[in-house]
C-alpha cells in the first residue's frame, strides 16, 4: 500500500552501509601498507586515497546512526502510516 509519504518514511540501510564501510577500511589499509612496503607509491597512493573517502563515509554514516530514528527509525516504526480502514483515496 502507497500512502505517497514514502520519502518521509524511508529506511537507510545504515548497518549494512557501516559493515561495508569496515570491510573497505580493513582492505585499504591492507593495500595502503603492502604497496607501501614492496615500493609502489602510484598504487599506494590510490589505496590512501581510498582511505580517506571510507574513512569520510564512516563519519557520515556514523553521524546519522548517532542522529536516532529520525533518519533510522527502529523496527517498532512503521515505515507508512498505517491502514485506518476507509474507501480509500479512490473511493474502493
Amino acid at each position: 500500500m502507497r500512502t505517497g509519504n514514502e520519502p518521509t518514511t524511508a529506511r537507510s540501510p545504515l548497518r549494512l552501509r557501516l559493515c561495508l564501510s569496515l570491510w573497505g577500511l580493513a582492505w585499504a589499509v591492507f593495500g595502503l601498507t603492502a604497496f607501501t612496503l614492496t615500493g609502489r607509491p602510484g598504487w599506494a597512493a590510490a589505496c590512501g586515497l581510498f582511505l580517506v573517502l571510507v574513512l569520510v563515509d564512516l563519519a557520515v554514516i556514523i553521524h546519522h546512526i548517532h542522529q536516532g530514528p529520525h533518519y533510522q527509525p527502529g523496527r517498532d516504526i512503521p515505515p507508512y502510516e498505517p491502514d485506518h480502514g476507509g474507501p480509500g483515496r479512490y473511493g474502493h
